[in-house]
């Protein structure tokens, strides 16, 4: 019996565009182990591609408008990435850290919003 290897390559297509704000998403990813850099790029397609997606990879923060964590878990250990949304096609990358809590520090969230106002600040055309 004659089997056939078939390769096939999907075009993947882009639903939103991921990009990160200054250096502090740099910083942080560049800080993580390349195992787990392989593991938040993953999750960044993931939101690239996926036109609703899952809370597991993507949550909104309560008591804000317009921020979200992409949620990265390898194991035990947790690390968020703040992001948000600029006209509904790009995701904003700002500061990342490592959650050793349930609740997510008060001071993170405060960074990524003053980081979030910057950036409409600094916005061409505002």
């Amino acid at each position: 019996m004659y089997k056939r290897n078939l390769q096939i390559t999907f075009a993947v297509k882009r639903v939103r565009q991921v990009v990160a704000y200054r250096e502090f998403f740099l910083d942080f990813l560049n800080s993580l182990p390349e195992r787990l850099q392989n593991k938040v790029f993953k999750v960044i397609e993931i939101i690239e591609t996926i036109e609703r997606v899952p809370e597991k990879y993507l949550k909104r923060i309560r008591g804000t408008s317009n921020l979200y964590e992409a949620r990265i878990q390898l194991g035990k250990n947790i690390w968020r990435v703040f992001c948000f949304f600029d006209e509904d096609r790009l995701v904003i990358l700002l500061n990342g850290f490592v959650k050793k809590s349930n609740k997510t520090p008060k001071k993170e969230i405060a960074k990524a919003l003053s980081l979030q106002k910057d950036y409409y600040n600094e916005k061409p055309g505002r």
